[in-house]
């Protein structure tokens, strides 16, 4: 039997044991460092700190706010979950409708689209269907052989060819406008396959007695034929589901501005004409006859019950270039019609959503900046403590970085509530490319900001469904540039502060910074490789080549 002296022998030998353990676990190691006060009251910001500390911590406010507008979105489209439009009554007399296809050398997707169209189900005495081609290649005789094709069949359709491209897609669809005969205008672009049921399903709702005569534009959601082609096609579908679900759902759930996205939609011929008609002056021609038209009274609708296929950018250069066009032409807009938003007679909810809407794309060149100072903001941070760094650095990251995560995963849980736990594999990437492409679209908002004008970039698409399909030895493939260079030396710059966090065991860092030695290494990479590999993809192997399902080239 033990005597309490005996007892408290055991107890202080287990103690000792437990401190002497404690000592040599590496998780107390750190957990001490973060926690050590040793330069608490000993530490003072030098005018070098004050200059690294102030731009940064500013720049990470800024993306902080933009992210905290995020989880703003998937509250309102949750708050305002109950409205969504009714369906309207059947339609007795039905309107004429013009369906303007604009192209520009798009000989590998012209007859599918033109197949697609030629399958609706509207009646054809109401339809006159318009192939707006700009083409300066093969696709013209393509189009015309094609639309001769299906003209010989009954098909209303008209080719419609320009020797320039003045005003681009805007000014191909202004010059449709000037021959069209239809009340109401659907736009499909080159790579989209609409159902046979589009134009039935999405009228009914202008022409509804309770309401129908207001609304100027119908904007449907986007689905995706070749989702599943790589790694990179994926990422995409996330980001756009992303738009298509819960943007486009919160804006148009709560009453706010969204815009059409320039193809799967239908617009009332007298709300173009009452905006002033298609402009040029900016490279997202539709979101900026969307803002003008709705600060004109016309409202907006968004369906996303009604889907329409689309074909996404298989190769990197083609995925940069587009959302280039996108980032620049939005920071355009923003210039050009948030003044006259703020001028206008909207809510303020109505214009501090515009706000959001049109400038979120300053994150690209704000996240350059962040990316540059990461490593002297980290060195002088050290000194600091790095307990001031978890209580003021981490809640900024989180609301700046944690934002995205919830915000893609609410439109997958919403539209694929059986496997959407399965988007959680692909953040991840969905992150880094995000951060990867910020260079190239940083680039493009600088210039808009600067007003540096350039030419309209169109997305090259390869007919490609699925898994199959490739985009090796086929023209339009966009060019790689200066630009991969930069990110892959980006890349190596961030695996140096990769090698400076563990080296100052500072393991808490090491998950966000190889976001971006990814991001930019995988995008870089990706650019050069497909410019001399076209093949080259990941997770899937190219398959051969197929043969055309009608007279265009074989591929």
């Amino acid at each position: 039997m033990l005597t309490e002296n005996g007892i408290a022998i055991i107890v202080n030998i287990a103690l000792a044991l437990s401190f002497a353990l404690a000592a040599q676990n590496p998780i107390s190691h750190y957990w001490h460092k973060v926690t050590d006060p040793t330069f608490r009251n000993i530490y003072h910001a030098n005018a070098f700190d004050l200059a690294m500390m102030i731009p940064y911590f500013i720049v990470l406010l800024v993306l902080a706010v933009y992210g905290l507008h995020r989880y703003w979105l998937v509250y309102d489209y949750f708050a305002y979950s109950k409205n969504v439009p009714p369906a309207p009554p059947p339609v007795a007399n039905w309107p004429r409708v013009t369906v303007q296809l604009p192209i520009f050398n798009e000989r590998y997707v012209i007859e599918r689209l033109v197949e697609a169209v030629s399958r609706f189900d509207y009646p054809p005495e109401l339809l006159d269907v318009q192939v707006l081609d700009d083409s300066t290649d093969e696709t013209c005789e393509v189009a015309r052989a094609c639309v001769e094709r299906h003209a010989a069949q009954g098909m209303p359709v008209a080719y419609i060819h320009r020797s320039n491209r003045e005003g681009y897609k805007a000014g191909a669809l202004e010059n449709g406008l000037k021959t069209s005969k239809g009340e109401f205008v659907a736009i499909f672009d080159a790579d989209f396959v609409p159902e046979p049921d589009f134009l039935r399903r999405t009228i009914p709702y202008f022409v509804n007695p309770d309401g129908g005569g207001k609304i100027g534009m119908v904007q449907t959601r986007w689905t995706y034929l070749n989702s599943d082609y790589s790694l990179l096609t994926n990422v995409e579908t996330i980001l756009l589901d992303g738009h298509f679900v819960v943007e486009h759902g919160a804006r148009s759930r709560r009453g706010t501005f969204f815009n059409f996205n320039g193809t799967a939609g239908v617009w009332r011929r007298k709300a173009i004409d009452d905006a002033g008609g298609w402009e040029h002056d900016t490279l997202t021609e539709d979101t900026d006859l969307s803002y003008r038209s709705q600060l004109k009274g016309w409202k907006f609708l968004y369906l996303p019950h009604i889907e329409c296929a689309s074909e996404l950018p298989v190769d990197m250069n083609g995925f940069k270039a587009q959302q280039a066009r996108w980032a620049k032409g939005l920071m355009q807009t923003a210039k050009k019609i948030l003044p006259k938003v703020w001028k206008s007679d909207a809510p303020w909810h109505v214009k501090a959503e515009a706000f959001f809407h049109l400038t979120a794309n300053i994150s690209y060149p704000l996240m350059i900046v962040l990316s540059t100072m990461l490593l002297p903001a980290m060195i002088v941070r050290f000194y600091q403590g790095w307990f001031q760094m978890l209580v003021i650095d981490l809640p900024l990251f989180l609301a700046s970085t944690c934002s995205i995560s919830s915000f893609y995963l609410v439109a997958q849980r919403e539209l694929r509530p059986k496997t959407w736990w399965r988007t959680f594999l692909y953040l991840p990437f969905v992150m880094a490319t995000g951060i990867g492409i910020a260079v190239r679209n940083a680039q493009a908002v600088i210039e808009a900001l600067l007003g540096k004008k350039s030419e309209f970039a169109r997305t090259p698409k390869f007919n490609i469904e699925g898994k199959q399909g490739t985009f090796a030895k086929k023209s339009y493939r966009n060019k790689a540039g200066w630009m991969p260079y930069a990110e892959v030396l980006l890349g190596l710059y961030f695996s140096l502060t990769i090698v400076y966090a563990i080296t100052n065991e500072n393991y808490a860092t090491v998950p966000f910074l190889l976001l971006f030695v990814w991001g930019y290494l995988y995008t870089g990479a990706m650019s050069l490789g497909q410019t001399y590999f076209a093949r080259l993809r990941f997770g899937v192997n190219a398959p051969e080549m197929r043969p055309a399902t009608s007279g265009a080239p074989g591929f």
